[in-house]
């Protein structure tokens, strides 16, 4: 075991909007260390949204994240013998770490012909609060919900 927690290290931002969290968006979404490409579809992607929208693109794009991030979701804890799902508040770091996971892997499920059309459909969509990212939120939400009579078992 771990004498004293990880610490946190810290992102540089991105040279277009100077935002860490746009640097850690990318990092998600890079594959086999192409972060320059990874860059070019956000880029991309945002430019695509801006145009669509007619709205700044990265505004949209930070509206739509907020739009995706759950507040709570359940976890399974096993007492005596069973198995309860027991829903538990989400702490605001991980909030934007599972956002940025379903907007990314949504887009990549999605019809297209290039990741950054892809991604450019799914940030609108939750921009919109719909499409699948948002769905799985109000699934998640749903599922706390109706777990919630489960909520003293939290630890």
């Amino acid at each position: 075991m771990r004498k004293s927690a990880a610490k946190k290290r810290e992102l540089l931002p991105d040279s277009r909007y100077n935002d860490p969290m746009v640097t850690q968006f990318v990092n998600n979404m890079m594959w086999s260390g192409k972060k320059s490409t990874s860059f070019r579809i956000f880029y991309d992607a945002v430019d695509i949204v801006a145009e669509q929208t007619k709205e700044d693109g990265y505004e949209v794009w930070k509206k739509a994240l907020a739009n995706i991030m759950p507040s709570v979701e359940v976890k399974s804890k096993r007492i005596g013998g069973s198995t309860y799902q027991i829903p538990v508040e989400v702490r605001s770091a991980k909030r934007i770490v599972i956002g940025m996971a379903w907007l990314i892997s949504f887009a990549r499920k999605r019809n297209g012909r290039s990741m950054a059309t892809k991604l450019a459909a799914e940030i609108q969509a939750a921009f919109k609060n719909e499409g699948a990212a948002v769905k799985k939120k109000d699934d998640t939400h749903r599922m706390a919900e109706a777990n919630k009579a489960f909520s003293h078992f939290r630890a």
